[in-house]
């Protein structure tokens, strides 16, 4: 049986690990190096560094922090942010990161996607795709007889002319080898992962699904899984305070019956 990963994301904007609401209301959380250490000491499978606002600065992902968090983890780790070109995936590899997500960028210019499978390999590349569900102007809710969902860009603030089910399909056939779908809708709001969305996105892809956005419980993240995902990524739960990664083990193990990893090991 496969074993779920569980995946701290450190959301990072001006060298400091921030979280907010819907990808807005930022609030400090604190340096990600430390908070690194934290998360793989308390067992985390893989780690998430996410600079979300190198995209709309138009600059590429600060490498330095990624090269101190490596010198400190042997756990994989998956860096983002204003990756627009191989040489900009080029310098996060070289400081140490496993994989790559891509974003905005893919979404301008999907060849992005093949070019990094055909030089890094498919396990490398992550498409991350960000997801609300699909309104009329105006802010009603379109009715439709299959619920969509658009796919959102530049930190959530554009939707893009994407159905996200679709683009999922697309990226995987480009390459992309995991696929970090966010739910704009549930993204720090801690009322659990957009289940409809994860289900949707099982059926569109065959790539390993990350679920996140939402999550604030060990059912939360039981739920995730029984829809599709194979792995889940935390933020606010653990940068709150409210449970550590061994806690979700052992409740996803012992109360949910999933199976997980062991703590991951350290340099």
């Amino acid at each position: 049986m496969t074993s779920t990963r569980i995946i701290p994301c450190l959301d990072v904007s001006d060298g400091r690990v921030v979280k907010g609401l819907r990808f807005a209301e930022l609030r400090d959380i604190g340096d990600p190096v430390f908070l690194a250490k934290v998360y793989a000491d308390q067992g985390a499978d893989e780690l998430v560094v996410l600079d979300i606002t190198a995209t709309s600065e138009q600059r590429s992902t600060r490498v330095d922090q990624i090269r101190a968090i490596r010198s400190l983890l042997d756990i994989p780790i998956t860096c983002g942010g204003g990756i627009r070109s191989l040489d900009d995936a080029h310098q996060l590899f070289d400081a140490g990161a496993d994989k790559v997500v891509v974003n905005s960028a893919a979404v301008s210019r999907p060849a992005l996607i093949s070019e990094l499978a055909t030089k890094y390999g498919s396990q490398a590349v992550v498409v991350a795709i960000d997801a609300s569900r699909a309104e009329y102007s105006g802010g009603n809710r379109q009715k439709t007889q299959r619920l969509e969902f658009k796919v959102r860009v530049r930190g959530g603030s554009v939707i893009v002319n994407y159905e996200a089910t679709l683009w999922a399909a697309m990226a995987t056939e480009l390459g992309a080898g995991e696929l970090l779908v966010t739910s704009w809708d549930r993204d720090g709001a801690g009322t659990g992962y957009d289940l409809e969305l994860i289900s949707a996105m099982r059926e569109s892809s065959n790539a390993p699904i990350v679920a996140s956005g939402g999550a604030r419980t060990a059912q939360d993240l039981s739920h995730a899984v029984n829809a599709g995902a194979n792995a889940v990524l935390v933020a606010s739960m653990l940068h709150d305070g409210l449970t550590t990664i061994q806690d979700l083990k052992i409740s996803l193990s012992t109360t949910y019956g999933l199976t997980v990893r062991p703590g991951g090991a350290l340099c």
